[in-house]
Order: C-alpha cells, then structure tokens, then sequence
C-alpha cells in the first residue's frame, strides 16, 4: 500500500527522538551558476552520513513488541544497512544486513560498528533479495526492504517535510533516485504542502531504469549500472514507479562526469562532503538550467559517506 502524507507526519513523530533536524546550507556563488536560488538539504549530517537512517528508524519503530523481538533484516550496499542497524539498536534489537561482494568499505564498516550481523553476497540484485529472504525465513526476521516499505518511503520523506518547514514554499524539489524511496516519499511530502510545487528526480545516465520506465510507461528492470553513483544503482521497485507517476516527478540525467565536478564543486563553495550519489542533484541542476532558473529550489544533499581514499578526482 502506498504511504500518504498522513503517514509521513506520522514518521517525523515516530522518528523525533532519535533522528537529527539536519541543517539547510545556501551558496550564492552556487546560485549563481545555476541562475536558482538553492536550499540544501544537508542530509550529510544526519546519522549514519546519510537520509537512510529515516526510513529505517522509521520502519523499525514502527514494528509491534513481537515482531522487533525477532529482529529486523535487509539487503545494502551500505548506507540502508548501517542505517536499519543503527536503528535496530536503538531499540536493542538485533539486524542482519545482505552486502554486495565489492560495496564501499566505509560504509561496510559502518555497519559492522552499528552491530549488525553482516552476510557478503554475490554483486548481483537477484543473489540479495535470495541471501534476506533466506535470512528471514531462517530467522523470522522482518524484512525491511530498502526502498519499497511504505514505512521506508514515509521515513524518507521526513527530509522534505523539514526542508518547506523551513523555508517555506519552493517552486521545486529534486532529490537523487536509485531505488526510489527518496525520491517518492519526498513527493509525497512536498505536494502534501505545495500542490503546485515541481518534482524534480536526479540520474545517473549509467543508471537510467526510472527515466526508460517513464518514457515507456512500464517499470523496466534489466538495464545493468554502470555509474559511480554506488548508492543510486538499485533497480526501483514497483510502488516507486507508481509514486514517481501519481506525483509528477519528471526525471533528470547527468552523466558521472558531470556528477564528479558537481561534487567537487560542493566540496569548494559550500566546504561540506558529499558522495557522488549526492551531487547528481546539483549536476541535474547545473546540465538542465533552463529548468530551474529564476527559481527557489530544494535539493536534498542525500549523504556524505566517502572513501576519502578514493575520492574521484584523484589520479
């Protein structure tokens, strides 16, 4: 079942506790080179690094008494799974969190710091659903999907909530898409305020299944990624795509290039990090100008979990 607004007021509840209000920053030399007026969300600052421990947080408080006691199980190339393992410890239960074979280092570790129980898998989308089911049936564990759990999508569109707390009406909203969550809990959050507002999804052009979806009219679900946006190369699921077309969310590409010197670009004018999953949105932003200019855009900064060993200017 799809979340409403109902539900996402109810997670910025849920959540309050234990989630970080997290700063909105503005640039005017950004501004400036995008003819837009930009607030960012910084949810670089949130716990975990990153927007994911909402929906997580989200999800596991969400749980009865009976189903925590079993512990909770997920499948994350990094920030979904330090997130629901973080979360699960907040409320002292336990997690198992399904890696991809060659995911980000720091962000395994992350995990493994926050407790969870970690289980390495096959790099393939297919051999991490199989690993958490099994998990699940083995453990009787509640599955938390990273993107298709209407608690997830809520939680996640607390960040939005936020943003037009704070700044009041914006003529836009863009936020990174991979499996959707984000981008479909925001929705739902900023038409629940705006109706009018504009909804904006950013893409990496390697990672492109949302925007061949939309332009065919069914969910496609075989394109490979190849982007070095490692947070935005999940396959979007069915309730995502149902969201990104009940809400209006036209979506941008941007190819690695141009994510990379739009990272390098947050790094120099707003001294923040940020991971390239992240800088898609001020890539999309600076690649389609004439969509945004004049205008007062929200762009969600959805995390700063970077290898600083591997950043990727470096030679």
């Amino acid at each position: 079942m799809k979340p409403a607004f109902a539900d996402v007021e109810a997670a910025a509840r849920r959540i309050a506790p234990f989630a970080h209000v997290t700063p909105v920053l503005r640039s005017r030399s950004l501004d400036a080179m995008t003819g837009c007026a930009i607030a960012f969300k910084c949810e670089n600052f949130q716990r975990v690094g990153a927007f994911k421990f909402r929906g997580a947080c989200n999800a596991v408080w969400a749980l009865s008494d009976e189903a925590a006691r079993r512990g909770v199980v997920t499948h994350s190339s990094g920030n979904h799974g330090a997130a629901l393992a973080l979360a699960a410890q907040t409320r002292g239960i336990a997690a198992h969190v399904v890696v991809p074979e060659g995911a980000v280092a720091a962000k395994v570790a992350a995990i493994r710091n926050y407790g969870a129980t970690l289980h390495v898998c096959a790099p393939t989308l297919a051999a991490r659903e199989e690993t958490a089911a099994r998990i699940a049936r083995e453990t009787d564990a509640t599955l938390v999907h990273p993107f298709t759990d209407p608690n997830v999508i809520a939680g996640q569109g607390t960040a939005a909530l936020e943003l037009l707390r704070e700044t009041g009406e914006l003529d836009a909203l863009i936020a990174p898409i991979g499996g959707g969550g984000l981008i479909g809990g925001s929705a739902i959050a900023a038409k629940g305020i705006y109706p009018q507002i504009q909804m904006f999804a950013a893409e990496p052009e390697g990672a492109a299944d949302a925007s061949e979806s939309l332009r065919r009219g069914v969910r496609v679900t075989d394109i490979v990624p190849n982007t070095i946006c490692d947070g935005l190369r999940a396959t979007f699921g069915a309730i995502n795509f149902a969201l990104l077309r009940d809400y209006g969310v036209d979506v941008l590409p941007v190819s690695d290039a141009e994510t990379i010197a739009a990272m390098r670009l947050i790094f120099e004018r707003m001294k923040i990090v940020v991971e390239p999953s992240s800088a898609v949105v001020l890539a999309a932003i600076l690649r389609h100008r004439d969509r945004f200019a004049g205008k007062r855009v929200g762009a969600i900064l959805s995390g700063g979990n970077v290898d600083l060993d591997a950043t990727p200017w470096r030679a």
